[in-house]
């Protein structure tokens, strides 16, 4: 098989792999899933859209369609402005993710950790769908933070982000930390901040030591999280992508959906006998 370069960013990038065929079917997957002794799932915002929370880059998209999203969720300008600050505030109050409930792809990954399959999911989302639809906090990492709280960038202490939102609604523009008077942000990682360290070790353990390695709904741009796959094919793990616009790693990739994960998650799930 040619041997090809991983795609990578931001770091040296790993050795030579062999080239992957992009053209299992369901049933090949879902018999992987079967056998595998450890899964390890990554999930990006195209799982949650069918949840009604939009993504960042598609045509409907976060960014797309509000260009100063971006600069809320830039650290060097949210801690300069106050104006920032409440612009922040204002848009979190009508966030969909405080509404959304789990859809079927978040179900069905629950139903796989119960099945024993799943090691560890890591997503890039901060709308907590996956604790929600019942995966357990111990097999999930948020890379990216969560909404659900916030944080005193002064004095690091924590609390509901619904508390923080009751306080906007009252008439607090941009209300700070009621321990120290510091800043407060919600707990998801801003552009210039960087991961939690030991999260990042979490999942960069998990993808070598996996044997199937699900990468969905996700275009696999941002690193260092998209080196994930590349350490998962290192290690001899086969990789599946399902995302509906095209990644950097399909043609490496051992099966290659586009179809909607709401759809496709549970039927592979299922077919595997983690569904009853």
């Amino acid at each position: 098989m040619t041997e090809r370069n991983l795609p990578v960013g931001g770091e040296r990038a790993p050795g030579p792999v062999a080239g992957r065929r992009p053209g299992a079917s369901r049933s090949e997957v879902a018999s992987w899933i079967r056998a595998a002794g450890c899964v390890c799932v990554l999930t990006g915002a195209g799982i949650s859209t069918e949840s009604g929370i939009p993504d960042f880059r598609g045509p409907q998209g976060v960014w797309t369609k509000d260009p100063a999203a971006a600069r809320r969720s830039t650290l060097a300008h949210y801690l300069s402005s106050s104006a920032v600050r409440a612009d922040a505030w204002r848009s979190r109050l009508e966030h969909p993710a405080h509404r959304a409930q789990p859809n079927r792809a978040h179900l069905a990954l629950a139903e796989l950790e119960r099945f024993g399959r799943l090691d560890t999911l890591v997503t890039q989302n901060i709308d907590g769908l996956h604790l929600q639809a019942g995966n357990s906090p111990q097999r999930v990492v948020e890379i990216h933070g969560s909404l659900r709280e916030v944080v005193c960038l002064n004095c690091g202490a924590r609390r509901p982000m619904a508390e923080a939102l009751e306080r906007v609604r009252q008439g607090e523009a941009d209300p700070a930390c009621r321990t120290c008077g510091g800043i407060l942000k919600s707990a998801a990682i801003s552009f210039g901040q960087p991961l939690s360290a030991e999260d990042m070790a979490r999942a960069r353990d998990a993808a070598q030591r996996c044997d199937l390695f699900l990468a969905l709904g996700t275009r696999l741009q941002v690193f260092p999280v998209a080196e994930l796959p590349a350490l998962a094919l290192q290690s001899g793990a086969r990789l599946v992508i399902a995302n509906a616009q095209p990644t950097a790693y399909d043609a490496l990739a051992d099966a290659v959906f586009r179809d909607p994960l709401g759809e496709l998650i549970p039927a592979l799930v299922e077919a595997a006998g983690a569904l009853p």
